[in-house]
């Protein structure tokens, strides 16, 4: 697929570099000054596929400093049969070079919707030129045109190769940029570049290969291989990476609002880099930076695997978004359909710094009604913690992501555990033995072990026994009673920097762990200074002391109490299912002589009783030998309702 990226990316240089862009180099420019009311000209643009066609405008005056950087704009009206065939100006029409006396005066930039589509404004050329003399490192945008009423031609947003359920995700994603994508598809000779001129279509492009998805508008000026387009701002980020391809319009389609141009995102043929006020600008023949994904999933329902390919522009703000959609798609078009499945994901992101460390993990997801997704949720949320992060760039170069999805309900409830023993020092070792009952299954048993923290304060102690996508009963009804929602909560969680960060991301608990961590019954998840369950609890940026210990360590019995370097101490086990259900021990915490007491009276009690002889310095060893146990003595506890 590169070498044919490659292959075409050379050959629109040898055409834009042609003699034609000498042609263009030639056109004369028509300065705002000279502009007089009542002048007559014409605009070029395409209603169907390549073919440049022309519609009549009017002056009708000059809106003084209401331009991109305070600029003029240019008032007009156009006619004609073309106007009239596409019911006034139509989205994608953005960028129409206008001619006044066979000089560039500009491009057809806004429209006016109440105008039924005959009246719009112009950007001066000479505004638009200026994109070409930016620094390509200065981020600053321009401002936004005062119109008055006035609204930017939107570039429709044309998207290739999404599925049904593809486009309605690409929707929701979307609508955090205010963009709205329309669903398209290629045509024949799609791959062939051809050469950009004025009036001809363009496409700025966030997502190749085997998807597509770009902005479609139209070349303003030519002029070697670099092009000027649209007029206005497209997502206004000032220095871009955008993707250029050849554009083909499919059809005008009618709006009650304002219609807009259905075209096919053709051969990429460039980079764009430049999207400021004033309009876009690209370079023909150069291959912008990008971030490269890869999927490999496999059904396994229908034993049947796709793998997928896409580059995607490298910005931080789009890049989540635009990974979850192509990953979803990537999901989606293997399934062939909507509705319940259990996915395993395990994904690795490659940063561009070949110094930094890989972000590597698994996890695993049901939904018994949207699986795809279910699965890229937390895609999602860790590339744009990672790529967003205040601590410092963390670029990324490549993504793999490797799916099995299958629609059977792979789902287990965690029924009750028993422990032992309830008598512990600091340091000892816990022996857990979980029970457990997958969905419509048969009951199974999982050994695990709990090591007592070599700091933890003698008295209570008590032990949570959950799966690992659920939160723990009393921070739940807490969340529920003060209306906490999970922004606020993200709000609250603290880093010490990048690393602490990535490493917290990576070590994040799985959805088929079980896991058995210390619950501190006087944690809070919010301020101690509410004073009513009725007010809703406003949690803003406070001082470490204020923060919720559970969500930035473990809480101590030393001066040190809430060092966000010290970890909530916890032990996990992997499973073949996703573990709902939690429950809590009880265990006592004394000093070894007081334990070493404790549990022979607790071994003399259960002889008496009947139970099987145990030495309880055979239950100081090994994880091993506790797990070759047919049985554990200990104290059965509830597990709990399934919270998830």
């Amino acid at each position: 697929m590169l070498k044919n990226k490659l292959k075409n990316l050379a050959l629109a240089v040898l055409l834009a570099l042609s003699g034609m862009g000498q042609a263009y180099a030639a056109q004369e420019f028509l300065p705002v000054s000279d502009v007089q009311e009542g002048m007559h000209g014409y605009a070029k643009t395409v209603v169907h596929g390549r073919q440049i066609d022309t519609f009549d405008v009017e002056v009708l005056g000059i809106l003084k400093h209401k331009g991109a950087s305070g600029g003029d704009l240019v008032l007009v009206k156009v006619s004609g049969p073309v106007i009239d065939k596409t019911n006034g100006i139509a989205q994608g029409m953005s960028g129409s070079p206008v001619y006044i006396n066979g000089k560039l005066l500009g491009a057809i930039s806004y429209g006016f919707p109440q105008s039924n589509g005959r009246i719009g404004m112009v950007t001066p050329i000479s505004d638009i030129i200026r994109l070409w003399t930016i620094n390509d490192t200065d981020q600053n945008t321009s401002d936004h045109p005062d119109t008055n009423g006035f609204v930017a031609l939107d570039t429709p947003l044309m998207a290739e190769g999404y599925t049904g359920s593809g486009m309605e995700f690409l929707a929701k994603k979307m609508k955090e940029f205010n963009m709205v994508p329309y669903s398209s598809v290629s045509v024949q000779n799609d791959d062939a570049p051809y050469p950009l001129e004025a009036g001809g279509s363009v496409a700025a492009t966030l997502v190749t290969g085997d998807l597509r998805l770009g902005a479609v508008g139209t070349v303003t000026y030519v002029d070697g291989n670099h092009m000027i387009a649209f007029g206005h701002p497209f997502l206004d980020k000032g220095s871009s990476g955008y993707f250029m391809h050849n554009a083909y319009i499919l059809t005008i389609v009618p709006s009650q609002n304002i219609p807009f141009k259905l075209g096919s995102v053709g051969a990429e043929i460039g980079v764009v880099n430049q999207d400021r006020g004033a309009g876009i600008s690209g370079v023909s023949g150069i291959t912008p930076d990008s971030v490269r994904l890869h999927a490999n999933v496999l059904d396994l329902d229908l034993n049947r695997s796709t793998d997928f390919n896409v580059r995607m522009i490298q910005n931080e703000s789009m890049l989540p978004a635009l990974t979850a959609t192509s990953a979803y798609n990537a999901i989606s078009r293997t399934m062939d359909r909507k509705g319940q499945g259990t996915v395993t994901v395990n994904y690795t992101l490659f940063p561009k710094d070949l110094n930094k460390k890989a972000f590597t993990r698994s996890n695993m997801f049901w939904s018994s009604n949207e699986a795809a997704g279910k699965s890229v949720d937390e895609i999602y949320n860790v590339v744009k913690l990672l790529e967003q992060n205040r601590f410092e760039k963390y670029e990324l170069r490549d993504i793999n992501v490797d799916m099995k999805v299958t629609s059977e309900r792979k789902t287990a409830q965690l029924l009750d555990a028993s422990a032992y023993p309830m008598v512990v020092s600091p340091g000892d070792t816990i022996y857990i033995r979980v029970r457990l009952q997958p969905y419509r299954g048969e009951v199974f048993y999982k050994e695990m072990s709990f090591t007592v923290p070599a700091d933890q304060p003698l008295g209570e102690m008590i032990l949570e026994i959950r799966g690992g996508g659920v939160i723990p009963l009393p921070y739940l009804l807490q969340q529920q009673q003060y209306n906490l929602t999970d922004e606020v909560l993200d709000r609250v969680r603290v880093y010490k920097d990048f690393n602490d960060l990535f490493d917290k991301l990576q070590k994040e608990d799985q959805n088929n762990q079980i896991v058995a961590e210390i619950l501190d019954p006087s944690v809070s998840t919010i301020n101690n200074k509410t004073s009513s369950s009725k007010t809703k609890a406003e949690i803003t940026d406070r001082d470490d002391s204020d923060v919720p210990d559970y969500l930035k360590g473990r809480k101590g019995n030393s001066a040190d109490h809430g060092d966000m370097s010290k970890e909530t101490a916890k032990s996990s086990v992997l499973t073949d299912y996703v573990i709902y259900g939690d429950g809590q021990f009880t265990f006592k915490v004394t000093t070894p002589e007081d334990r070493d007491r404790k549990l022979k009276v607790l071994i003399k009690n259960s002889k008496e009783k009947g139970f099987e002889k145990m030495d309880s310095s055979a239950l100081q060893t090994s994880e091993k030998k506790a797990s070759d146990k047919t049985s554990e003595p200990g104290s059965d506890k509830s597990a709990g309702k399934d919270k998830a």
